[in-house]
């Protein structure tokens, strides 16, 4: 299959195909952005939003309560510690009514305006029908019967953008979800930190080097990452680009997912060349040949293995939704439904540093009917948790939400309690999840960043070994990894030093572990739900 080229602008509305990322007899019905002109006004988009009545349709104002003329502005206004987070009526854009925070200053608001009329006119990329699929199954891993495999790049870039590194990425999540399955006895469903994965929120506005001081790098899909001042300065074409770059890698991954590529039968040809000659490589082939085995048993049975279900495999996408503008530029009406979709991805997350309460990057999701994660690390307050969660999901619908946890294996073991004991009390219904990648960043000596594998390891134990004390449901893992052989994180079994960091170091902003590390930590994994199935039979 021919992949369009990623910067081409003109082939962004032929790029995305009708066909289902998930192998389904359902019909899709069309989408309708019921005045999509409306939503685009004059005014400009900058990090700091003032209040302005808007003029787009009410998705839903059941929790609405009536607000006094002016009351948008003072929640604005609103000290910290005690914002106002009553509900007011959601609209697509109503997020500019709330403080913004981690969005680029675009210089040309004319030129940015232009840019989201363009994209208001695009395809959307993904469906609504697949979404709530997802939502439907991370509702089956919050109860336990199913787990969530979420992992891919820390921020995916044009230059490194090409059909061999895509496949690669899929192909050790197809290895690590095979693991994980055959460990668990349960079904494993992946999602692709990919197809979107570009912004990326940054503690500083600027940053200096030798005297020079610019605005910091934000990601491909906002500016470069070269030092110098024309790279620096935010493009909104770079928005386009970044659709025409997402159609192109959904593209390939529906073809991967429903051709054949993800056929159980081809478990013994998945495995990554560089990895054929390691512990990980013999470990996964051994697992292989067993799943082979069993598939052969099944043929002699008369049981077919021809069933979709073996010859396919599900695959959604994911980002974090950091770049407001894009977002809404991509959200539709589902006709079927009468909500509103982020059709950018399957499934949006809210970071660290975008999740206040009365902040803009909470409106926007509120109103979006996409399953939402939540990042929490060990500065999350229990009850501003449970606060948070009634504002996204006040229905307390399974599978809404998704809690991503990042602490490091300390903090985990003394934080993670006192959420899980307070959304108990709440009666809230959520999916927990394991990231050990965020909370273990450090410096080498060389000046890199890097994430000891042990920590990452340690950090994944203290996740299960917690929610076996609580008595509550580890539902899933989300990782920062790569197909690639790239040496970014020390340790593993195939130890890479911090003398081995700087020979094949690639990575846009954090460190990920490589496809060795990946299908090692897998197999830790596999072993805590394997032990957790046996405790479960027992008991």
């Amino acid at each position: 299959m021919a992949l369009a080229s990623s910067s081409s602008v003109l082939s962004a509305k032929t790029l995305v195909q009708t066909q289902s990322v998930l192998p389904s007899t359902q019909t899709h019905q069309p989408y309708v952005f019921t005045n999509s002109k409306s939503s685009r006004s004059a005014k400009p988009i900058s990090a700091v939003h003032s209040a302005d009545p808007s003029k787009t349709p009410i998705v839903s104002d059941k929790t609405s309560k009536p607000t006094k003329p002016g009351a948008a502005a003072t929640a604005t206004a609103a000290p910290v510690t005690k914002p106002d987070t009553t509900p007011t009526k959601w609209t697509v854009d109503s997020w500019k009514t709330k403080k913004a925070l981690q969005l680029p200053e675009y210089p040309d608001q004319e030129e940015l305006e232009s840019v989201l009329r363009t994209m208001d006119a695009f395809p959307p990329l993904v469906f609504a029908g697949e979404a709530r699929s997802l939502e439907e199954r991370l509702a089956e891993a919050a109860m336990g019967k199913a787990f969530l495999l979420q992992g891919g790049d820390c921020a995916e870039s044009f230059k490194e953008f090409n059909a061999n590194n895509i496949r690669d990425t899929f192909r050790i999540l197809l290895q690590m979800g095979a693991v994980l399955m055959f460990g668990g006895q349960m079904p494993v469903f992946k999602v692709g930190r990919m197809a979107g994965q570009f912004a990326k929120p940054r503690s500083e506005p600027f940053e200096e080097k030798n005297g020079v001081k610019l605005p910091s790098y934000r990601g491909d899909n906002v500016n470069g990452d070269t030092f110098d001042e024309k790279s620096r300065v935010p493009d909104p074409e770079r928005m386009i680009r970044a659709y025409c770059q997402s159609a192109a890698t959904l593209n390939l991954l529906r073809a991967f997912a429903t051709g054949g590529y993800a056929a159980m039968q081809r478990v013994t040809q998945w495995n990554l060349d560089f990895t054929e000659h390691s512990e990980q490589g013999d470990r996964y082939r051994e697992l292989a040949h067993r799943v082979d085995e069993a598939l052969g048993f099944m043929a002699a049975a008369g049981l077919t293995v021809d069933h979709p279900i073996m010859t396919t495999t599900e695959f959604w996408t994911s980002h974090e939704c950091l770049l407001l503008p894009y977002e809404q530029s991509l959200t539709r009406m589902d006709s079927t439904s009468g909500l509103y979709y982020d059709c950018s991805a399957h499934f949006l997350w809210v970071g660290e540093r975008t999740r206040q309460l009365d902040g803009a990057h909470v409106e926007f999701l509120r109103g979006v009917a996409n399953p939402l994660g939540i990042k929490v690390s060990d500065k999350m307050n229990p009850d501003e948790l449970v606060k948070l969660i009634e504002i996204l999901n006040p229905q307390n619908k399974p599978g809404r939400i998704t809690i991503i946890t990042r602490m490091g294996a300390e903090n985990m073991r003394v934080k993670l309690p006192h959420l899980i004991r307070a959304v108990r009390r709440a009666g809230q219904v959520v999916t927990w999840v394991s990231d050990p990648m965020h909370g273990n960043t450090i410096k080498a000596p060389c000046g890199l960043k890097t994430r000891p594998f042990d920590a990452i390891r340690a950090e994944v134990r203290a996740f299960f070994d917690v929610h076996e004390q609580e008595g509550s449901t580890p539902g899933g893992v989300h990782l920062e990894m790569t197909g690639q052989n790239v040496t970014e994180c020390i340790g593993g079994s195939r130890t890479v030093t911090f003398d081995d960091l700087s020979s094949r170091y690639h990575t846009h902003c954090d460190p990920r572990l490589n496809a060795s590390q990946s299908l090692e930590l897998a197999f830790i994994i596999a072993e805590r739900l394997r032990k957790r199935r046996l405790g479960s039979q027992n008991a």
